[in-house]
């Protein structure tokens, strides 16, 4: 099993189809960022406090990708602080390790800085 994450939405601007010059926004359901992770490391992101805001980021009313910048950010810097802290929390299975999920923690991070007004997508 494992966590999909999306961030969505947005607008962009487009040139007018009639040649005049002009720019008009169009809205549409871009997919800016898409990321899946086991559900194995669900330990490692409670002991590093980013369980909620990764997996059920809607329960603690987190809905837009500038609102996880804060929360992954601390919770990246936790990560890279004391690694040994967060190996423990390695499955015995070896489906997923501490450096994946730091690998991930980072992309997600950097989408969320990218595109701060998308909607996250979290589906488990």
């Amino acid at each position: 099993m494992s966590l999909d994450v999306t961030l969505v939405g947005g607008s962009t601007e487009i040139p007018c189809a009639c040649s005049c010059g002009h720019t008009h926004m169009k809205s549409e359901v871009a997919e800016h960022f898409s990321a899946n992770i086991t559900h194995n490391l669900n330990k490692m992101a409670d002991a590093a406090g980013i369980y909620q805001a990764i997996w059920r980021p809607e329960e603690i009313e987190i809905f837009k990708a500038e609102q996880l910048i804060v929360p992954l950010a601390a919770g990246l810097a936790g990560l890279k602080a004391n690694p040994e802290k967060f190996k423990v929390f390695e499955p015995g299975n070896q489906w997923g390790n501490y450096n994946g999920f730091v690998s991930f923690v980072e992309k997600y991070l950097a989408a969320c800085i990218e595109h701060p007004d998308a909607r996250i997508r979290a589906e488990r």
